[in-house]
C-alpha cells in the first residue's frame, strides 16, 4: 500500500487497523514434548546455585547513594559482575528492588544511568549478560563452530546453548537481590529491553519472586518467525543455518526452549510490554504473539506506531507509573 497522499484521519485509521490485526494474533507454541521436564531441571539448577555471590562497597560518585560491586556465582563457574545500588534518604529499607537486564551487546553500565530509579526510592540490581559488552566473561564451552555473535554458542543443543547460561544467570540475580537485607523480597520487579525484555519475560514466567515486570521491545519471542525475518541477533542464527542448512531443525528445537511464546501462559504477575510497529529486530508480530498469550489479569501493552527498535522519549514515565501501582517505592 502506498503511503503517498495519506491524510491524518486515513493514517490514524490505518494504525488502528494495524494494531487490531496484531491484537488478533494467536501464539503458535513450538514447545517440544520434554519442555516441562527441561524447565523443571532448570529450576533445580537455580535452587542449587542458591543466589550465591559477594558484594564489596565502592564509591559511585553519586551523592548519598550506596553502591556495591557484586560478583555472582554464575552457572558453569562464570563470575557474573553486577551493580547493587541503594537509594538515598529519605527512602528507607526495606526497599523495592529493580533487577535490570540490558540489551544485546550491552552491559550493566555505570551507576549514574540508574539515578532516576534511585531518586524514586528503588534499589537497583543491574547485571552483565555474560560474554557481551561488560566486565563478565563466559567459561561455558562449545563443541561446534559459530558464525558470529554469542547466541551461536552451543546452539545445536538446549543444554549447551548460550541462552541456558544467560537465563540461569538472570534467575541467580533475582535470588541474590531477594536475599539482601536492604531489599523487600516481596517487591522485586524485573525490567529489560530487547534481549533484556526477553529475559524479563522468562523470569516473569519462571521466578516466583518477580512481583511485576516491564519488557520493552522484547526479543526471544516467536523465534521461529524471528530467525527468518529479524535483522537483529536472530540473524546470526539464520546465518549459521545458511552455512549449515542440515541443522535447521536442531536450531529451531534449541530456540524453542527459550522462546517466551511457550511460557507466556505462565506469566501471572502484572506486566507492561512495549512494541515498535516499525521494528525489524523484534517484530511486532512476534511480540504480540507472546503478549496475547500472557495469562496475567494485569497486563498492558504500549504500541509505538512510528518507532523502530527503540522506545521513544517519555516512555520512562509510563514505566514509573506502572511500577508505582504494583511495586510502590517511597516516592
Amino acid at each position: 500500500m502506498s503511503g503517498a497522499g495519506k491524510g491524518g484521519t486515513e493514517l490514524t485509521d490505518y494504525v488502528k487497523q494495524k494494531i487490531a490485526s496484531l491484537a488478533a494474533i494467536r501464539p503458535v507454541r513450538t514447545a517440544r514434548e520434554d519442555y516441562g521436564a527441561f524447565w523443571t531441571s532448570m529450576l533445580e539448577i537455580r535452587a542449587e546455585l542458591g543466589g550465591r555471590g559477594t558484594r564489596a562497597e565502592t564509591d559511585p560518585d553519586l551523592p548519598c547513594v550506596r553502591a556495591y560491586r557484586v560478583e555472582l556465582d554464575g552457572w558453569g563457574g562464570t563470575p557474573v559482575r553486577a551493580w547493587f545500588l541503594l537509594p538515598p534518604p529519605p527512602a528507607e529499607p526495606p526497599y523495592p528492588c529493580l533487577v535490570i537486564a540490558h540489551g544485546y551487546t550491552g552491559s550493566k553500565g555505570d551507576p549514574e544511568q540508574y539515578a532516576a530509579w534511585l531518586l524514586r526510592g528503588y534499589a537497583v540490581m543491574a547485571y552483565d549478560v555474560r560474554g557481551q559488552g561488560g566486565e563478565t566473561g563466559n567459561r561455558a564451552g562449545t563443541d561446534y563452530g559459530a558464525v558470529k555473535g554469542w547466541i551461536m554458542q552451543g546452539i545445536l543443543d538446549k543444554d549447551t546453548c548460550y541462552y541456558k547460561s544467560v537465563v540461569l544467570d538472570t534467575l541467580q540475580a533475582i535470588d541474590w537481590a531477594a536475599a539482601q537485607p536492604e531489599v523487600d523480597p516481596g517487591r522485586i520487579a524485573m525490567i529489560g529491553g530487547s534481549q533484556g525484555g526477553g529475559l524479563t519475560l522468562l523470569a516473569a514466567a519462571f521466578h516466583p519472586r518477580v512481583a511485576a515486570a516491564v519488557a520493552d521491545i522484547p526479543n526471544m519471542c516467536q523465534m521461529d518467525f524471528g530467525i527468518f525475518n529479524s535483522t537483529g541477533s536472530l540473524a546470526e542464527a539464520a546465518e549459521f543455518v545458511n552455512r549449515h542448512p542440515g541443522h535447521l531443525d536442531r536450531v529451531l528445537a534449541t530456540l524453542s526452549y527459550y522462546d517466551a511464546v511457550n511460557c507466556a501462559d505462565r506469566i501471572r504477575c502484572p506486566i507492561l510490554v512495549s512494541v515498535g510497529l516499525r521494528d525489524t529486530v523484534c517484530w511486532p508480530e512476534t511480540i504480540y504473539a507472546v503478549y496475547n498469550g500472557i495469562a496475567s489479569a494485569h497486563k498492558e501493552i504500549v504500541p509505538f506506531p512510528f518507532a523502530g527498535h527503540f522506545v521513544p522519549p517519555g516512555h520512562g514515565r509510563t514505566v514509573h507509573a506502572f511500577l508505582k501501582r504494583h511495586v510502590p517505592a517511597f516516592f
